[in-house]
């Protein structure tokens, strides 16, 4: 229990340096360096979103191995960071819009309505991650957690689209490998596990 409890906090912790680096701009008067926290607090929320989501497809691929487990012992954890630093993120976009009107006119392009959405979507993930919503939902608490596959799609789009389309390289470059374990499973799950047809005679 206390290896666990001491992993947590080395790892809440590391988790958290990207933030204390952002701690200046953050509550400074300097209004450049606030409108400069929209991509790092966007970019650190999809890292640790993709790190959380591919501790599953990890411990698949390296069956055996200890440190894929370890990561998939704390992917609450690394969810529910990727969900603070996604919180930061719309509150830095909605203080640096000023307004409601700009923040409704920005709505239609797809860079926006995409975040958005997914935002929405993690709410109720990060509300519902702990062992007593777990215990209250039963088995529709794996259903609202696979919610998380759907929302990754829109963060993906949701970078992509920022800059006329032109981040689709470094998104991809994050969403890669998350991409590969997802069709790595289902490969493994479905395709490779179905029946051979009989030779024709």
């Amino acid at each position: 229990m206390f290896s666990y409890q001491r992993s947590t906090y080395i790892l809440w912790a590391v988790m958290a340096l990207p933030a204390l680096t952002m701690a200046g701009a953050l509550f400074g008067a300097d209004a450049r360096a606030f409108h400069g926290l929209l991509h790092p607090t966007g970019e650190w929320a999809a890292r640790l979103m993709i790190i959380g989501m591919m501790a599953s497809g990890l411990v698949l691929l390296f069956r055996g191995q200890s440190w894929p487990r370890w990561l998939l012992h704390h992917r609450r954890d690394i969810e529910v960071a990727a969900f603070v630093y996604a919180a930061l993120h719309t509150v830095v976009y909605v203080i640096d819009r000023g307004t409601l009107d700009r923040i409704i006119e920005a709505l239609p392009h797809t860079d926006i309505w995409t975040g958005w959405l997914a935002m929405l979507i993690f709410v109720p993930l990060a509300l519902t991650s702990n062992n007593a919503s777990q215990r209250w939902l039963h088995a529709g608490w794996k259903g609202l957690q696979r919610m998380a596959y759907p929302a990754a799609v829109l963060v993906l789009i949701h970078w992509a689209a920022m800059k006329d389309w032109g981040s689709w390289l470094p998104a991809m470059v994050h969403f890669g490998p998350l991409l590969a374990l997802w069709a790595y499973r289902l490969w493994f799950w479905n395709l490779r596990q179905r029946p051979q047809r009989p030779a024709a005679a």
